[in-house]
């Protein structure tokens, strides 16, 4: 692959996010939306630090199979409507979903290091 490029990129935006992706072991968690029952088998967890604050899970996005083995997905919004603090309502299971993600990159304390070149 032939390839080049100059200059330095610059992040301009105030509101850093990350995702994290999971695979879920399909029968190991079972959502049940308007009495549906899903498998989810993906799990992309949002996490944001806004100006510089401490890292903080926004949103779940499930890919699950519903009914009948049809593909669904399901948002979870983890803050209040006024995102003034974490929603009402949460079941645990979610919450352990999003320190499976948090734990998997370092408690969102991502760390990286280039490659030599």
């Amino acid at each position: 692959m032939e390839l080049s490029a100059t200059s330095e990129p610059v992040v301009t935006q105030e509101d850093t996010q990350v995702e994290v992706g999971l695979d879920l072991q399909v029968g190991t968690l079972v959502l049940t939306q308007n009495g549906a029952d899903l498998a989810p088998y993906h799990a992309l967890v949002e996490f944001a630090s806004p100006r510089e604050q401490p890292w903080t899970a926004q949103q779940v996005k499930f890919s699950a199979h519903g009914p009948g083995g049809a593909s669904v997905s399901l948002v979870v919004d983890l803050f209040s409507d006024a995102c003034d603090g974490l929603r009402d309502g949460i079941p645990e299971a979610i919450w352990q979903v999003v320190a499976l993600a948090a734990t998997s990159v370092g408690d969102v304390g991502i760390t990286y290091a280039p490659p030599a070149l």
